[in-house]
């Protein structure tokens, strides 16, 4: 185990805990600048996180953007003083009128959304219109993965080119999302980029040619953030997420992205030791994400050899053959292989600078409504 994260007195850190390491954190947010090139050519993406602490590490690094995925995470962003906010999801239903309500709440803030349908543009439109607010929209571009979008066709010019009809909407440019784009060859990755992004620059290209503005292309995720921030076209802003805590995902998988570290961890202990070569530990799937298989959910750090056997939901049990090293009580560190759906099963996070607690940071935005 890496001795940068060590702690020096856990006695007031109940567990499972979620721990956060600060100066990780800053070595993300400022690896992430480098990538990119430039703070105005990141967007980084809160979803990760949730975390005002986090937003305001970023903003003290100069990164003005954010991106996120629910209204809470929108309104977290805006309180935080956050001044350009895209929220990357689709509003339907009576989160269209929460929009509009956010957006009359925090005027100082350049709020964008997104659409796939022109059938979801009339009730933002009467929406916004009723708060007396404007908000952008970004056409939502499917390369793919096929979760959301629209193919980038004449349909998708036909759908911008009806974004400024509607009162209290302003086309806002592109959004492409490649959540399928995990291959971990560098040069696969960079292919598969290549051929899903020309369409879409030429899609571009159409619309510029009408006439349409398109201020802004919000592209990719983690795993091609390295590969979109080689490219160079206006209006170009990288949207990574999951890099600034990281992960033993990604960690492992994307060599490009070495110089990202874990900054989060799990703090968990030992409850018993039922046969000579298991142990349990009080680190069940209630608080890491279970979205990996079983068995692949995360890595222990300071257990040297060992096999995961069972999981429920606040048991962990491995066999190994160094069982009778631990007993009940005993500390094991471990890094997450998700740590996006981890982070939201904890209501907050242990803060750790140079091997001491010092303090606890809500994931205030796991909540789904917070004032708004």
């Amino acid at each position: 185990m890496n001795a940068l994260y060590g702690i020096r007195d856990t006695s007031a850190v109940y567990s499972p805990a979620l721990i956060f390491y600060i100066e990780p954190i800053r070595q993300n947010i400022e690896q992430a600048i480098t990538i990119a090139g430039s703070t105005s050519r990141l967007r980084p993406h809160v979803k990760t996180h949730k975390t005002r602490e986090i937003v305001r590490l970023e903003l003290d690094a100069g990164i003005t953007k954010h991106k996120c995925a629910t209204l809470a995470e929108a309104e977290m962003l805006a309180g935080c003083g956050v001044t350009d906010v895209l929220l990357a999801y689709n509003l339907v239903g009576p989160n269209c009128g929460r929009m509009a309500r956010l957006a009359r709440t925090y005027p100082g803030c350049r709020f964008a959304v997104l659409a796939d349908h022109e059938k979801a543009l009339q009730p933002l439109s009467e929406a916004m219109a009723a708060a007396e607010q404007t908000i952008e929209v970004l056409i939502d571009v499917d390369v793919g993965q096929h979760r959301t979008g629209i193919p980038p066709s004449e349909e998708a010019v036909t759908l911008y080119e009806s974004i400024g009809r509607f009162p209290g909407l302003q086309p806002g440019g592109i959004h492409v999302y490649d959540g399928h784009n995990h291959q971990e060859s560098v040069l696969e990755r960079e292919a598969a980029v290549g051929k899903q992004i020309e369409p879409v620059l030429q899609l571009r290209r159409k619309l510029e040619r009408k006439g349409l503005p398109v201020p802004r292309m919000v592209v990719g995720g983690t795993p091609t953030f390295p590969i979109y921030a080689r490219m160079d076209f206006p209006g170009l802003e990288c949207a990574p997420g999951t890099c600034f805590l990281n992960d033993h995902g990604y960690g492992t998988r994307f060599a490009d992205l070495a110089g990202f570290v874990p900054a989060a961890l799990l703090l968990t202990r030992v409850i018993s030791r039922p046969t000579p070569t298991r142990v349990t530990l009080d680190l069940g799937y209630k608080a890491v994400a279970s979205d990996p298989p079983a068995g692949k959910r995360l890595m222990l750090l300071n257990v040297p050899d060992y096999e995961t056997v069972l999981q429920n939901e606040e048991h962990l049990v491995i066999e190994t053959p160094s069982a009778a090293n631990f007993g009940p009580g005993d500390e094991v560190f471990a890094l997450p292989t998700h740590i996006c759906p981890t982070c939201a099963l904890h209501r907050e996070a242990y803060v750790v600078e140079d091997g001491q607690v010092v303090g606890r940071w809500q994931i205030v935005a796991r909540d789904r409504v917070l004032g708004i």
